[in-house]
């Protein structure tokens, strides 16, 4: 595969994996690729654990899975995100950015315009949409053949100093490429976010994967082969829509957008 084609292909995975385990080769070149990635003073401040067990990936799947039943039923996941998310092809032609909810439960569709309202939340909550999300989350963690925890090291990552930023930077830098890596590989890559919205769920992970006093955890991703045919969560959105040229780019100084570019 070409290495543009790699980069236009690149997806989030929605949906679930092949049960096939991921081949030692493949996770090895995944940490290799990711490894090749800049670093300041070539630091590498980056490390990683991967994790096959069941029984970790079952736990880490429930504690996502009540993760989100508990910030959805609470409200503060849709107040925090609601910028970026659309309901209708039409808005998010208009928008650019975000993430289009375009499969939906019929019961929920002529709700949607209410989806931010005190009246809207309490509908979702009586028709159990929050717990119909987790239970979904569940079963996509928890079917991952290999789940992935991305960490910095402290001496390196020290939020509020510039060192902080460059290890934020690297560490980008190396999780796009395990990314890209995917692509090739015929695998898919999902961010686990879910029980970071919920700070005392988090710790359970760190203790979990038994996370040292000198690293952080930063992430966890699950990771597998993709099937041919796939099979979309009961609620789902798609994010395929990029802003214009002319929205992100400026010529000379940043009062002068790119003219000319935009598709």
């Amino acid at each position: 595969m070409e290495f543009l084609d790699v980069v236009f292909n690149r997806r989030t995975t929605n949906g679930p994996f092949l049960p096939d385990p991921v081949s030692p080769e493949h996770q090895r070149l995944l940490l290799r690729t990711a490894a090749a990635a800049p670093s300041q003073f070539n630091s590498q401040p980056w490390r990683f654990v991967l994790i096959e067990d069941r029984g970790t990936i079952d736990r880490i799947a429930r504690i996502s899975a009540e993760s989100m039943t508990q910030v959805m039923a609470e409200g503060t996941f849709f107040d925090r995100y609601k910028r970026y998310f659309r309901f209708s092809k039409q808005e998010m032609e208009e928008q650019r950015f975000g993430m289009l909810f375009d499969k939906l439960p019929a019961v929920l569709r002529p709700f949607t315009k209410k989806a931010f309202t005190p009246g809207g939340q309490a509908m979702m909550n009586r028709l159990r949409v929050p717990q119909t999300l987790g239970s979904e989350n569940h079963k996509l963690v928890a079917g991952a053949p290999l789940l992935l925890g991305v960490m910095l090291d402290r001496r390196e990552y020290r939020p509020g100093e510039l060192s902080g930023f460059y290890s934020l930077f690297s560490m980008g830098a190396a999780m796009e490429n395990l990314w890209l890596t995917t692509v090739e590989l015929g695998m898919g890559i999902q961010f686990i976010s879910f029980p970071m919205e919920a700070p005392a769920r988090w710790a359970e992970i760190v203790e979990l994967l038994e996370v040292p006093e000198d690293l952080e955890l930063m992430a966890v991703y699950r990771l597998g082969y993709v099937p041919e045919a796939h099979r979309r969560p009961a609620i789902d959105w798609s994010s395929r829509e990029r802003r214009r040229i002319s929205q992100y780019v400026y010529r000379e100084s940043c009062a002068t957008p790119q003219e000319g570019w935009d598709d």
